[in-house]
Parts: C-alpha cells; sequence; structure tokens
C-alpha cells in the first residue's frame, strides 16, 4: 500500500491546529485587500479581515493557479508520497481545474507517481467535513483508491446550510439583485442558502429576522439527516462567534449531537459572503 498524504485548499477552513495534527497541506488561494495581496503565510488575522469589511473595505479574491498546485505536488511527491487532493468547488472556483491540471502535467512526467484530484463540490467546512471524513478513513488503514472511492461516492451528502447577516455582500457576488438587497435590508429578511449538487451558492427560503434565520439552519438538518449518524457537525463564522454557538447548542438539543469544530469563514469565502455568516455542515441523505 502507497504512502499517501491528503491535501486541500485553503477554503476548508479548517483550524490551524487541526491541520498540524493531521499533517494536512494546503493550497493557497489569495485575496487582495485595497492594493496587498494576502494569502500563504501573509494572511489577515481573521477579526481583522472582518473589522475592514464592517468599515466599509472591499476585497477581491484569486483563484489558485497551476504553478502553486504544482510546487505543492512536487514537494510532496519528492518526499515519497502519493497524494489525494480534495479540492474546494469548481461551482464556485477555477482551483479544482488548476490542480487537476498540475496533476495531469506531472503525471505525464513522473509515470510512476499517483495524485487524484476530486471536485469536492464543497465549500469552507463543508470542504473541511468531507476531508475530515477522509482522514478518518485514512487512519483506519484505508488506501488512496479506498478513500478517493468513498469521498466521490458521498460527496453529495455533505450538506451545506447557511446564513448571512447582509444581503449587500451577495449582491456584489452576483447572488442577489441589487432591489432584493435594499428591500430585504429595510424588513430584515435573512436569507438561507445552501450548495447544490453541481457546488453553486442557492438561495433556499428567506425569513424575517437574524434568530430565525439560524433555527432554520437547524430545520433544514432535520429534513435531511435521516440515514446518517451525524457524530460531529461542523459550523463556520464570520466573525460571529456566540451566533455559531448557539446553533451547536441548538443541534445539542434537538439531535443530542454534542460534538462540534467550530472556526472562522475564512477570507476567500467571507469576502462574498461578509461578516456575519453562519454555516452548518452535516452528511444527510440529499443536499
Amino acid at each position: 500500500m502507497g504512502n499517501f498524504i491528503i491535501t486541500t485548499d485553503t477554503t476548508s477552513d479548517l483550524p490551524e491546529e487541526y491541520l498540524k495534527e493531521n499533517n494536512l497541506k494546503l493550497l493557497s488561494l489569495y485575496y487582495n485587500f485595497n492594493g496587498t495581496v494576502y494569502g500563504g503565510n501573509n494572511n489577515l488575522d481573521s477579526k481583522v479581515f472582518y473589522d475592514m469589511m464592517r468599515d466599509g473595505a472591499m476585497p477581491t479574491t484569486m483563484a489558485a493557479n497551476p504553478e502553486s498546485a504544482r510546487e505543492l505536488f512536487v514537494g510532496l511527491l519528492d518526499e515519497g508520497y502519493d497524494i489525494l487532493h480534495i479540492a474546494f468547488s469548481s461551482g464556485l472556483s477555477s482551483s479544482y481545474s488548476a490542480a487537476a491540471t498540475a496533476a495531469r502535467e506531472l503525471l505525464e512526467e513522473r509515470p510512476e507517481a499517483k495524485i487524484i484530484v476530486i471536485d469536492s463540490l464543497c465549500a469552507s467546512l463543508g470542504e473541511g467535513l468531507l476531508v475530515h471524513k477522509a482522514i478518518e478513513l485514512k487512519n483506519k488503514g484505508k488506501s488512496i483508491d479506498e478513500v478517493a472511492e468513498w469521498v466521490e461516492k458521498n460527496k453529495l451528502n455533505l450538506c451545506h446550510m447557511f446564513t448571512v447577516n447582509d444581503l449587500f455582500h451577495l449582491h456584489r457576488g452576483g447572488r442577489v439583485s441589487k432591489t432584493t438587497a435594499i428591500i430585504g435590508t429595510l424588513i430584515n429578511v435573512k436569507p438561507v442558502l445552501h450548495v447544490d449538487n453541481d457546488g453553486h451558492l442557492v438561495p433556499l427560503n428567506n425569513v424575517r429576522g437574524r434568530k430565525k434565520a439560524l433555527i432554520a439552519l437547524v430545520d433544514q438538518m432535520e429534513t435531511r439527516i435521516k440515514g446518517y449518524d451525524n457524530d460531529i457537525v461542523f459550523i463556520s463564522h464570520g466573525d460571529c462567534i456566540e451566533d455559531a454557538k448557539y446553533v451547536a447548542e441548538l443541534i445539542k438539543e434537538r439531535f443530542g449531537i454534542d460534538n462540534s469544530l467550530i472556526n472562522y469563514v475564512s477570507p476567500t469565502i467571507g469576502s462574498h459572503s461578509g461578516p456575519g455568516t453562519v454555516a452548518l455542515f452535516f452528511m444527510g441523505d440529499h443536499r
């Protein structure tokens, strides 16, 4: 059985300590704030990032490129690893394409190597939870092919439910019209969205008020979890930790799941969702 390593993107939003504990290597996506490019080893503190957005700064984002993916893969191949790369949704970024291109070129140069690149069709800690499941299988002794097969078979059972606090960030990203953003803000409408089977962000419904929107995330979970034993849920947030904890507590009360991993939405995704985003991730029978 080959010695393999799992890699993913910075959009997986996994905590630094988790990355170290599991020897996870990341392909960096970058963002531009006021003319300065961040990402890789030059990152803003998450709270500083969101405070800057609250003050009116509007970041732009950049996908990973084949050269960056190649650099990551070459280093690991030279260390003797086979590589399973679980990439950010192709419905939201070209980073999957960049990783796939780099892998294809390297396999032509090194036919003895093994690189598997999977389009997760996931985002944020949804991508992170899929990676977590892959790591669990690897730790149980599953081969790279067995882990890759499970990920491909189950990735559309990775459910994403999220809400945002400011519709204007979704408007900037083309998710809602300007009229919807203005009217929704005036009447305190909070959208509930998910990621569909093509890896795109799609609105599900609207509710009045922040608390109802957070409860709606858990309501949506209830309609999807039949047939799956969720021993943990992942929750990401745009600098609103108390709201994330509130969702975790609701899940504990309703489903008895008291294990959760909570972390910030990374700048690449947070640039489009904004401060106040709360996203819930779990395994379910459908997205």
